[in-house]
């Protein structure tokens, strides 16, 4: 990559870490937060923390088709917009039905989608991948930051001043989209991180992309329903209070990190995909079966905490990794789409489900819920074929080659390493899925270039 294309994937990784580090850090205080709200229910609680799901998993997709149309940074910075807007409403409203309105807000900045497709438009096709990477653990170690400093921010400024941090951080987001992300110099749709319509109705129909887009709106209604319950259980188990509760996570934190990086390494470089996923899923399912008998045990609550956010992280690195792999080589981008709107809209039904079984049927009920949940994925995750170990590689090719799409699909596909290739004439483009162990990258680039 060189400095330009770092620049680009830099800040535009800080774009989306300043909205979700917001979004995340309530997680840990909101469900106390919200019961001296006017109005709160442990179901109201529940739609207000995962109901931003339910509009950002269905925006997701529309705010990437129009960014195509009207632009990128103009999409990004009215989503950053909403995003703040809905953050200010939530931080002023006294009553549960204020911040469930204010959490809507924040969800229709759906702006994920777009920052992708921008990234794209910034890299050149053999450096795509590394910039993705780079967003990708930028996402992920804002999440395990937002867990512990949550707490800390609260216990200074209330679950209040978090919101209104939120509305610093979206400024914050457009300052840097309007002043540090790179222009495009031109507006493309990529096909390998970015929803194409046409594309949409084959990937809904593949079996296997299905199971992945089920585990993660599962692990993500796991994931919201669990912290309605956990936060008083930690209070009450552990005497700490809710803005206490950092030092709990910290270490949970940490040891899951330790768990994942040798579990990931097993998985790619070993060629153990599958056996991690299972693993990983019986995990999380076993810590919700253990937080049902963990209601007046405080070690079998730290136990359970530490199981679920191992397999969580663990799941969250490899789940991206298995799209990638059982995505077809052009519809890389419209499977990622589909991918991330569950995720959010796991947000929501955890939110919402597991409020209406909290109010019904207390903690134990919301966790045989989620036990039920992790079960069902479990079957799913044992009954998936193997993983393929593919790669997406794009080549750009010549003009020439472009007049003779077919014939340069069928060749591709004779090379060695090259399991699929879809040529498509208008971009330029040929999408290849590749075993890197064998694939000859020179050999396949002046193929591809040939006049």
């Amino acid at each position: 990559m060189d400095k330009r294309e770092f620049l680009a994937a830099g800040s535009l990784a800080a774009v989306f870490s300043v909205r979700l580090l917001g979004l995340f850090m309530i997680y840990p205080v909101f469900a106390a937060y919200a019961g001296e709200l006017s109005g709160a229910t442990p179901y109201k609680i529940g739609l207000a923390l995962g109901i931003y799901g339910l509009s950002q998993g269905l925006l997701q997709l529309p705010f990437g088709f129009l960014s195509d149309k009207i632009g990128r940074k103009i999409m990004i910075v009215l989503g950053l917009v909403m995003f703040g807007i809905g953050s200010a409403v939530a931080a002023i409203s006294t009553s549960i039905d204020g911040v469930i309105i204010g959490r809507v807000l924040q969800g229709s900045g759906a702006v994920g989608s777009v920052i992708l497709a921008l990234v794209a438009d910034l890299t050149a096709e053999e450096n795509r991948t590394k910039a993705m990477a780079i967003v990708g653990v930028v996402i992920g170690t804002s999440f395990m930051f937002a867990l512990v400093t949550g707490p800390l921010v609260a216990g200074v400024a209330g679950v209040a001043g978090i919101f209104w941090l939120m509305v610093i951080l979206a400024a914050l987001g457009i300052a840097i989209t309007l002043f540090a992300v790179p222009n495009p110099q031109t507006l493309c749709v990529h096909r390998d991180a970015e929803a194409v319509p046409v594309m949409l109705g084959s990937v809904l129909k593949n079996k296997e992309l299905l199971r992945l887009d089920f585990g993660v709106f599962a692990m993500h209604a796991m994931l919201t329903a669990s912290f309605l319950v956990v936060p008083g259980l930690l209070h009450t188990g552990l005497n700490v209070t809710s803005h206490g509760q950092w030092i709990v996570y910290l270490p949970v934190v940490l040891i899951s990190v330790a768990v994942t990086v040798p579990a990931i390494i097993v998985a790619e470089k070993y060629r153990h995909m599958k056996t991690v996923i299972v693993s990983a899923v019986a995990a999380l399912a076993a810590s919700q079966i253990m937080l049902v008998f963990s209601a007046h045990n405080a070690s079998m609550l730290l136990a359970a905490m530490t199981v679920f956010f191992s397999g969580f992280n663990v799941m969250s690195a490899s789940l991206p990794s298995l799209i990638t792999k059982t995505a077809p080589p052009d519809a890389k981008g419209t499977a990622t789409g589909i991918y991330s709107s569950s995720q959010f809209l796991g947000i929501f039904a955890g939110g919402v489900v597991g409020g209406w079984v909290h109010q019904s049927a207390g903690d134990s009920g919301v966790f045989l819920l989620t036990a039920g949940l992790a079960l069902l994925w479990l079957a799913a995750a044992a009954t998936m074929a193997e993983p393929s170990y593919l790669t997406t590689r794009l080549l750009r090719i010549s003009d020439a080659q472009a007049a003779r799409a077919e014939s340069l699909a069928a060749r591709l596909r004779e090379m060695p390493g090259v399991a699929d290739a879809v040529v498509i004439a208008e971009e330029r483009l040929a999408y290849l899925k590749v075993d890197a162990k064998s694939f000859d990258g020179g050999m396949a680039e002046k193929l591809a270039c040939a006049t």
